[in-house]
Parts: C-alpha cells; sequence; structure tokens
C-alpha cells in the first residue's frame, strides 16, 4: 500500500512538474502571439504616424518658399571696392584696346571695383610666374590662362570653381544667356580631372583654319580649296609644278609649309575623325589609326618634295604673302597678319576654309585661353567674376573681336558685327566654322606632352617609323599623364 501511495505521489509530482512546464511554455506561445498582434498594431500605427507626416510635409510647403537669393551661397557677399588684379598676355594693339574696356568698367560698374591689368609675358611666362605666385601665397585677382595650365595649377588646389559664379541666381547667368554661348567654347574648361570643376572661363576663342591662295588654285585649274586630303595632296603637288604668276621668280614654289606644333598634329587627327584621349579623359591616344593616317600623310607628302619645313617662326606666313606657298594651317587669330603680308606682298585673292577631312563635316580645333580665379577672399573673387561677365556680354564681345581679331564666345554677338564681316571676308568665313569646334585635351601635363608630340612629328619627317614612334609617344603620354593626377 505504501509503494502504491509512494508510486502516486511520484506521478503526482510528474504531473505537477509537467503541468508546470505546460504553464510555462503556453505564455510563450501566447507572448509570441502577442507580440505578433503588436506588430501588427504597430505597423497600423505607423501608418497612420506616415499619414500625420504628411499632413506635416503639407504645412511645410504652405510656408513662403525660399528666394533664389537666399539659396545663393553668394548672395550676401558684397564686391563693394575690391581691387582685382589681372595678368594677361596681350600686347601692343591689344593691350591698348583691352586697357581702354577696363578703364571703361573701372568707371561705370555699380560696386566700385577697380580692375588693374598688367602685361605678364606670354603665356608660358605667365603660367611660371603663377607657380611661383601659388607657392608664395600672393596670387592675383585673375589670370590668363590655357585649360591644361589651369588643371596643373588645380593640383596644388589654387582655383575657384567657378561654376558657383556662372549658376549663382544673383551673380550668373540665367539659362537664356547660357544657351547664348557656343557649346564648345562654355564646356571646354569643365574638368574632368577634377569631377567637373569649372577651372576658367572663356573671353575669347580661335580656331585651325587652312589659308589658301585663291587665285593659284585658279591658274592650277581648280575651282575652290579641297576639301579632302587627297585633293589637298595633288594641289599640293601641284602647285611645286607651276609657279603662281604673282610670285617670285627665283624662289621654289611649295605646296605646303608644316609646322610640327601640336595644335596642327590634334587638327589633322580631328579632322580623320579622331581623338587624342579616351571620351573619360583618362589616357591619351596617340596611336590610332587615325593618328597614324595623319603622320604617314605628311611623311610621304615631304618625302615626295610636295611640303617643306617652315624654316623660321613665321615663315609660312611671309612665304604665303609673297606668292610662293599654296596652302598654309595656323590659327585663325593671325588672319590680320596674313592680311598685312599679302598686301604688303603679291597682293592676290586669298580665303581660309576648314581642314581638308574624311568626316561628313568638318572638323575644327577650337582653342584659346581662359580666365581663371585663384583663390583669394570671397569677395575679392566675385568681383573678379563680375568683370568676366561683363567682358562675355555681346556689346564687349563685339568690340574685343574688333581689336583681337579673336572670335566672340556668343552666337549674338554676330549681330553687331556685320560691318567688321563685310570688311573681312576670310574672318566671316572662319567664323561660320564655329559650330564643327572641337577641343584639345584641357588635363594638367598636357603642355609636356605639346613638347613630345612635336618630338615625334619632327622624328616621322625625318623618316622614323610611323607605328613605332607613335607607339612611343602615346607610352610617354600617359606617363606624364599619371604623374599628374589630383
Amino acid at each position: 500500500m505504501n509503494k502504491r501511495i509512494l508510486i502516486l505521489l511520484i506521478l503526482a509530482l510528474v504531473a505537477v512538474f509537467a503541468l508546470a512546464a505546460c504553464s510555462q511554455s503556453t505564455p510563450q506561445v501566447i507572448k509570441e502571439t502577442v507580440v505578433v498582434e503588436k506588430q501588427v498594431e504597430v505597423t497600423k500605427v505607423v501608418e497612420k504616424e506616415v499619414k500625420v507626416t504628411e499632413v506635416v510635409e503639407k504645412e511645410v510647403v504652405a510656408t513662403p518658399t525660399p528666394s533664389p537669393e537666399e539659396m545663393d551661397p553668394l548672395a550676401d557677399v558684397d564686391p563693394s571696392g575690391q581691387t582685382v588684379t589681372y595678368w594677361y598676355q596681350h600686347s601692343r594693339k591689344r593691350e591698348e584696346g583691352l586697357k581702354k574696356m577696363i578703364d571703361r568698367f573701372n568707371a561705370n560698374n555699380e560696386w566700385g571695383i577697380t580692375v588693374n591689368g598688367e602685361y605678364q609675358g606670354h603665356y608660358g611666362e605667365i603660367y611660371k610666374k603663377m607657380l611661383a605666385a601659388i607657392a608664395s601665397g600672393e596670387v592675383p585677382s585673375l589670370v590668363v590662362a590655357y585649360q591644361n595650365q589651369a588643371a596643373a595649377w588645380q593640383l596644388a588646389d589654387a582655383l575657384v570653381d567657378m561654376n558657383i559664379y556662372v549658376h549663382s541666381p544673383k551673380w550668373g547667368f540665367s539659362d537664356e544667356e547660357l544657351n547664348d554661348f557656343f557649346p564648345a567654347f562654355l564646356n571646354a574648361d569643365i574638368s574632368q580631372q577634377f569631377d567637373g570643376m569649372r577651372l576658367g572661363f572663356p573671353p575669347n576663342r580661335s580656331i585651325e583654319v587652312m589659308y589658301y591662295n585663291a587665285d593659284w588654285l585658279k591658274e592650277l585649274g581648280y575651282d575652290g580649296p579641297p576639301t579632302t586630303w587627297d585633293e589637298f595632296r595633288e594641289m599640293a603637288c601641284a602647285a611645286t609644278k607651276q609657279p603662281f604668276s604673282k610670285g617670285p621668280a627665283d624662289a621654289k614654289p611649295m605646296g605646303y609649309e608644316i609646322s610640327t606644333d601640336a595644335s596642327r598634329f590634334a587638327s589633322m587627327v580631328f579632322s580623320r575623325g579622331g581623338d587624342l584621349m579616351t571620351p573619360d579623359m583618362s589616357a591619351f591616344t596617340y596611336d590610332t589609326p587615325e593618328a597614324h593616317d595623319a603622320m604617314q600623310f605628311m611623311q610621304d607628302l615631304y618625302k615626295d618634295g610636295c611640303a617643306d619645313i617652315i624654316a623660321e617662326k613665321y615663315g609660312d606666313q611671309s612665304d604665303f604673302g609673297v606668292g610662293k606657298l599654296l596652302f598654309t594651317i595656323g590659327s585663325s587669330s593671325g588672319l590680320p597678319y596674313y592680311k598685312s603680308a599679302v598686301n604688303d606682298g603679291a597682293q592676290f585673292n586669298w580665303s581660309v576654309a576648314a581642314l581638308p577631312h574624311t568626316t561628313p563635316d568638318p572638323v575644327v580645333d577650337i582653342y584659346g585661353a581662359s580666365l581663371s580665379i585663384p583663390k583669394t577672399s570671397d569677395e575679392e573673387q566675385l568681383a573678379a567674376w563680375l568683370f568676366v561677365k561683363w567682358f562675355t556680354e555681346p556689346e564687349q564681345q563685339a568690340e574685343w573681336a574688333q581689336i583681337s581679331n579673336y572670335f566672340p564666345v556668343r552666337k549674338s554677338t554676330a549681330a553687331e558685327l556685320g560691318d567688321y564681316f563685310a570688311k573681312n571676308p576670310a574672318y566671316a568665313t572662319a567664323f561660320s566654322l564655329l559650330k564643327y569646334g572641337k577641343v584639345e585635351p584641357p588635363v594638367a601635363g598636357y603642355d609636356v606632352v605639346r613638347n613630345k608630340v612635336s618630338e615625334a612629328y619632327n622624328a616621322i619627317l625625318e623618316g622614323a617609323d610611323v607605328s613605332e614612334t607613335l607607339a612611343q609617344l602615346n607610352k610617354e603620354a600617359n606617363e606624364i599623364l599619371a604623374e599628374n593626377q589630383p
């Protein structure tokens, strides 16, 4: 009996523990269920909160929207009374004209800004002086620079991103005004190497053109300048066999005189549909089929006696003027000098055209230095920008075009240049080519690369293998690029 009672007691205890165990597990299940229910409820609450948030957002929108000026980081900057030191390369008549324009800005601008223009030598000299100025901390307020030079200065974080000024609601351009700029001009100063920074702004531009003796072409039996490179070769070779009637009797006639400048090289590659860098500007491409074709063409033209190398600086310009040379290729900024050379020389009909090309439309090399703003103070930087903005207004652009013979950067300026076009038909012809523009690499180190290009071009004319020379050029160019990365 006792054993039975003991067994029953044991079973009872087991049952109690089992029930206890059940009583512990059951709440866990219930708790889990409750949690789930609460999660659902919480979700509902969140949904209600979202609705409340939407109402609040509507209330925020209903408040007054900040004006563009209030959103402009430059809105509160006051440029009044600032002095701007402007370094430029212009000399002689161009400097005289520029100083008159600066004087007018100083006399009439509403902020009392004073611009002091200073001639600092040619581009290379200004580049070196600016490097020294950056090192010393004594920089000018405004400085002229090619895009690759500005990029080199920016390696030291020396320049202002001019996008902030261009797009400033208070101090910048409207969309309508920006659309008035030639796109190729406006985009040339945006640096992919520096994440889209605008390192400069264009005050003017030039293009590569082909100068030709129209009267000599007629004597050779041609109705106009060449549009393909095969035609160029045919005409240039014909000129060596039939001198110009007004040319010097004791001089050997020549079809073309070769400049090995890097911009001539670029123009010939562009005209064949090629480029000098990858689209993302990460690498130079000097060993493309287009580059090979351009250099092989020039090597053959020189070897066959239909072209010669320029004997001295501006020698091709002089030979063209006296009627000894049929074609030259160079900057449109040389138009006044060619005009003088012809007037003082053989006095024939001449003009300019796009380079021969294999592309459906011409492709012209557009270049020109821009204006960069070094880092100084907010007030001084804004004052420098306001001069740049004033200088690029159509009225000033029309004046500067006639002073400098550079091309204006805004399309609407053409309406104010009618008389100038009529008096200078070659300028008008070149102006019509601006829409076909393409620019050379705006990267740091391109100055050094340009020298390498000229060396390679000369070597090819002397008989070096074209493919091997371009491959070596490409290798060296990319090594220089790697050394000049931010």
